[in-house]
């Protein structure tokens, strides 16, 4: 079936773009913004989804006020449905569009009967750039085969929750972005499950994953690592990024050590170092003190209160909530993905940045011994 990305000069296949060129049904493409105000008093996070294979496309907005509270719309509908201009999806109230391509986008939530609504336009100051692909097989079967870009950028807007309109200063929010797309495994789309008859997955000892988007004024530090319990790294990724303003070319990172502290409750990063080690064998220590965070689980990356990113929920489905974010009995089903936003210090430069961990299982240098 003719869809409009059809009328671009894009194909890849000799096919249209209606379909994607496998059928498993945890392939899935997202969208997501994230940001917070550098205070550390509100953040946002937003973003699309569409799962081709179960011909359904979501959306959401979060906004977490004060580290208590986090106001949630959740809105699903039919993947196929019609659609005008390209480079624009909605889903209910909610709009995604590409006002330029790899350099800005606009996210609108406009007003609906859950209380939040919002308008952001965030625009690229650092080049999106790459991650590492992700491919992974296990006993056979693509577990992972991903990829994603990311971008850092300024945003300026607004967003009303509950009434209170919060017009967003650009010098005192710190923003970004990702695009992903492929077989994934885990939180959202990827952790629906199949159907019956599946041999169950295998369970490692322990798992460390961490992200760190670090950014200061001239540059952007990016690296991602994948561990098993005894900390062998499976997979990394790290590089620098300059300015679109300077034209300078990124730089890699060649590897990452942590030195972490965490909260008592849950596996949360309260603190710490990172030695970053570049391409030229020269080193950065960065300092992380986490600002406020927020919870993905909370907006469809788990499965909650009877809902989850890529389940069909027909053509129409829209819900709201607000969650006490100190009450752990509402926060530990959803904190196996946990996001903070950090002030950040390198050497005499303070910067602001995200922080992604999944943290489970035995890891026995920072004394986790199992499940």
């Amino acid at each position: 079936m003719l869809v409009p990305e059809d009328e671009l000069l894009s194909h890849q296949l000799p096919t249209t773009f209606d379909h994607v060129a496998q059928s498993d049904l945890r392939w899935t493409e997202r969208v997501v913004m994230y940001g917070f105000d550098k205070s550390g008093e509100i953040s946002i996070m937003t973003g699309l989804a569409r799962y081709p294979n179960r011909n359904v496309m979501d959306a959401y907005a979060m906004v977490t006020v004060a580290g208590k509270t986090a106001k949630v719309v959740r809105l699903s509908t039919e993947y196929r449905s019609p659609r005008g201009r390209l480079g624009v999806w909605s889903v209910g109230p909610y709009t995604y569009e590409v006002t330029e391509p790899l350099l800005s986008t606009r996210v609108t939530l406009v007003t609906n009967e859950h209380g939040l609504s919002l308008h952001l336009d965030l625009h690229g100051d650092f080049p999106a750039y790459e991650q590492t692909p992700a491919f992974h097989r296990e006993r056979g079967r693509v577990r992972e085969d991903a990829r994603r870009y990311y971008q850092n950028g300024t945003v300026t807007g607004w967003l009303e929750i509950d009434g209170r309109r919060i017009e967003i200063d650009p010098d005192q929010w710190w923003f970004g972005r990702d695009h992903s797309w492929g077989v994934r495994h885990g939180p959202g789309g990827g952790s629906l499950g199949e159907g019956p008859g599946l041999q169950p997955s295998e369970v490692p000892d322990g798992v460390l994953y961490y992200m760190g988007i670090f950014q200061f004024e001239d540059q952007l530090l990016h690296f991602a690592q994948r561990e098993t319990s005894t900390g062998e790294r499976w997979q990394f990724e790290g590089e620098v990024l300059y300015p679109i303003a300077t034209a300078r070319e990124s730089t890699q990172i060649i590897d990452v050590e942590h030195e972490l502290t965490f909260e008592q409750d849950l596996r949360l990063a309260s603190g710490g170092t990172f030695t970053v080690h570049h391409a030229d064998r020269s080193t950065s220590l960065i300092e992380v003190a986490p600002r406020c965070r927020f919870w993905p689980g909370l907006a469809g990356y788990n499965e909650y209160r009877g809902y989850a990113s890529g389940m069909w929920r027909g053509t129409s489905f829209s819900d709201g909530f607000t969650v006490d974010t100190t009450d752990l009995e509402q926060i530990r089903p959803v904190s196996f993905l946990s996001e903070s936003l950090c002030e950040v210090r390198m050497g005499d430069q303070v910067g602001h940045g995200l922080l992604e961990m999944v943290f489970v299982g035995a890891y026995p240098r920072y004394g986790y011994t199992g499940w």
